[in-house]
């Protein structure tokens, strides 16, 4: 928006794009959220009405509860929370070590380990599924949490984030702690953990909105419905459930996430934006 209208010369013009834009922005994102909210509240009959209501006429707060004790949404959150935070757990533990290693300890062939990880991230996650799961299954990991948290712990991406970041630390702290006499290990869960926190609350945002969200993984390794995840009971479950239901628990489902987010949105922007603007 800067490069093209210069605050300077076009201050009014400006200032209305920019308004624009951020309505236009915030209208795509928002509304939606906000009418699946309004329409889980709305009797199905409202619901499928020609045109649609934008507020409900009769408002039916209790749909949330009723979704919660139809569908047992409270079995299906804690088998959706062991998976996402044992994810997140299996991750950081992977993730940072490996990221620290290609930063500071500079092995033989770091960058073309780093680039091999990178190419990773290029294959159609499609194309990994048939060997993934023949190997979870000869393991015996079929309806284990272990099938999900296993594959997910080396995230390329997530290493390469962190390398970034332990990039920027600076050297001269580190050398310090080392002429002190404090070991790898120690320089790690002393000194670089506690200055890479904004990094670790992005890697630790994506680790668990792709456990909480993924669907086919989950479908597929979690064959017994009494152990499956959110996504994929909502989806056995919505062919014989009320829409105006169904919405509400998308709705339950979804909150935990939004909420996780504005609660650590503050260390995310930090994260992302560590190290774009260098003085």
């Amino acid at each position: 928006m800067r490069t093209l209208i210069a605050p300077g010369r076009h201050r009014a013009g400006y200032w209305v794009a920019l308004g624009a834009t951020t309505i236009v922005l915030t209208a795509v994102f928002v509304l939606p959220l906000v009418w699946v909210v309004l329409s889980a509240m709305k009797p199905a009959a409202e619901l499928a009405r020609v045109p649609p209501t934008v507020l409900p006429r009769t408002w039916v707060p209790q749909t949330y509860a009723e979704a919660w004790q139809l569908m047992d949404l409270g079995r299906y959150f804690l088998n959706t929370v062991v998976v996402a935070v044992g994810a997140w757990a299996v991750q950081l533990a992977v993730d940072v070590p490996a990221a620290y290693a290609l930063s500071r300890l500079k092995p033989v062939l770091g960058r073309g380990i780093l680039a091999m990880m990178l190419l990773t991230l290029m294959l159609p996650a499609a194309v990994l599924l048939l060997p993934t799961y023949l190997t979870i299954a000869d393991l015996g990991l079929i309806n284990s949490p272990a099938a999900i948290w296993l594959p997910a712990a080396a995230n390329a991406f997530n290493i390469y984030l962190l390398k970034r970041f332990f990039d920027q630390l600076p050297r001269e702290l580190l050398e310090a702690a080392r002429i002190d006499g404090a070991s790898q290990l120690t320089l790690l869960w002393r000194v670089v953990l506690p200055l890479s926190r904004p990094i670790l609350a992005v890697v630790s945002i994506f680790a668990v909105v792709a456990a909480w969200k993924d669907f086919l993984w989950p479908l597929l390794v979690f064959p017994d419905p009494a152990r499956q995840t959110l996504s994929v009971a909502l989806q056995r479950f919505a062919p014989d459930t009320p829409v105006n239901v169904l919405l509400a628990a998308l709705v339950l489902a979804s909150a935990p996430m939004v909420a996780l987010f504005l609660l650590f949105q503050r260390h995310v922007l930090a994260g992302l934006t560590t190290g774009a603007v260098k003085g």
